[in-house]
């Protein structure tokens, strides 16, 4: 599947996470949110474009198959959002603590790595030994990313996913803001404008769902003529 259609659409998982939200956990969006969110789809899909030019090199490979690319693509997307919601309501459906539930979902992954490791690399592994190449920047990676999956847990159970949702797009645009700096990246028009539609959206769903209605502004009033009056 061609590397641009392929950045555009998995961010469809956005939108999968709500849908999943409001079918799962009964979440309630009001019609500006679901708009925010059709912003955010929009504008990390243009600065994930963005960051991916000029590190690809030809569009297509040979025995590429854009059918397929796309079906994997909307299950990936599809089972993102299921996996992050289910996530959440496990977190906030039981008294167990987030450490004892990254216990119990590591388990799966570690056996899965482990799997895929042997798969892979057994027989390097078995002659070089499991930490082979294991420099200090190796492990400094290991511990962020382990640090990583805690504070996502954390988040989902004290926010939710849509939350993290939008804070992994502010995260994607401040990563490129520093890369300006640190590795020369070149900002163009088209990361410019994704990173205004982020942020647009971000504060397009952190406005109240219900403004307070003139009735409910007038109530001390009349209340306090009553008392005027007795």
């Amino acid at each position: 599947m061609f590397w641009r259609p392929w950045q555009v659409m998995y961010q469809f998982k956005i939108l999968t996470t709500a849908l999943f939200s409001v079918l799962m956990l009964q979440k309630s969006l009001s019609r500006l949110q679901w708009a925010s969110l059709l912003i955010l789809f929009t504008g990390i899909a243009i600065v994930q474009v963005t960051q991916e030019e000029g590190r690809a090199g030809k569009d297509r490979a040979p025995g590429q198959n854009y059918l397929v690319g796309l079906m994997a693509v909307l299950v990936s997307c599809v089972s993102s959002g299921f996996a992050g919601v289910y996530f959440e309501k496990t977190l906030k459906g039981t008294s167990a603590s987030v450490w004892l539930r990254n216990v119990q979902l590591g388990i799966f992954g570690t056996l899965l790595g482990l799997l895929a490791m042997w798969w892979k690399d057994g027989q390097d592994i078995g002659e070089k030994g499991f930490f082979f190449a294991y420099t200090p920047m190796v492990w400094c990676v290991v511990f962020d990313q382990a640090l990583g999956g805690l504070l996502v847990a954390v988040v989902v159970k004290y926010a939710d996913n849509i939350l993290k949702g939008f804070a992994a797009s502010l995260s994607i645009i401040i990563s490129t803001v520093a890369s300006v700096y640190l590795f020369g990246f070149n900002v163009d028009v088209y990361f410019v404008l994704g990173a205004g539609l982020v942020i647009g959206a971000v504060y397009l769903y952190s406005l109240p769902k219900v403004l307070p209605s003139a009735s409910l502004a007038q109530e001390p009033e009349s209340y306090n003529t009553k008392l005027v009056i007795k």
